[in-house]
């Protein structure tokens, strides 16, 4: 179990870091914008998985295994950034007009999961973050596995949260854009993604 005194302060530190927008916050807003709520919590979903994923490589110890796929987490750093810049670049020249779907119409789900969890892996700073993070809250003496699956399931739920909470705000916004505002915001968003793609292909894993 995780010592209680620890818990409050932190919950407050994984707020911090949740609340801050990233990429992944982006594909969830610019999701959330085009096709409604439901497509930016279903990004959120795939941004989870990914997430779990690295909580349990930081569980099973992290050094070990960068060590054993490094070449892996470059080439997925390079899909990732090319994909955020493909994306700012569709956001960029895009006429501004939503796509409200009709009622009752599914959207692809696997799509939006994909986006979220390649997004996220894309990022190794995530992982190299939750590496040093989640130790940091560790009692040495008792068994580390438990411990950092229990911390990183309050680090999911908070950005789960937190994420969710973009989700609803900016699905509800589209409801009070005009073509030519989400034409702008979509212009302000594309470049955001494609510097934030270029950022990341160049950034050297620590």
């Amino acid at each position: 179990m995780i010592d209680p005194t620890i818990l409050l302060p932190y919950i407050a530190a994984c707020f911090l870091f949740s609340i801050v927008p990233g990429p992944s916050v982006a594909v969830v807003v610019a999701n959330s914008l085009v096709r409604g709520t439901k497509a930016g919590l279903l990004t959120i979903l795939g941004t989870e998985i990914a997430m779990l994923s690295m909580v349990i490589v930081v569980a099973l110890g992290l050094e070990v295994v960068m060590g054993l796929v490094s070449e892996a987490f470059t080439v997925i750093k390079f899909v990732g950034a090319a994909y955020l810049v493909w994306i700012g670049f569709k956001m960029f020249t895009s006429s501004g007009k939503l796509e409200m779907g009709e009622p009752g119409e599914r959207l692809p789900l696997g799509r939006y999961i994909w986006q979220g969890a390649l997004i996220n892996w894309s990022n190794p700073k995530t992982l190299l973050f939750l590496g040093a993070f989640l130790p940091q809250f560790v009692d040495m003496s008792r068994p580390a596995f438990e411990q950092i699956m229990v911390l990183g399931l309050i680090v999911m739920a908070v950005a789960t949260f937190t994420d969710a909470i973009y989700a609803i705000l900016a699905g509800s916004a589209r409801q009070l854009l005009t073509q030519a505002r989400v034409r702008m915001m979509n212009r302000v968003s594309g470049i955001i993604l494609m510097i934030g793609g270029v950022w990341l292909a160049f950034q050297k894993r620590g």
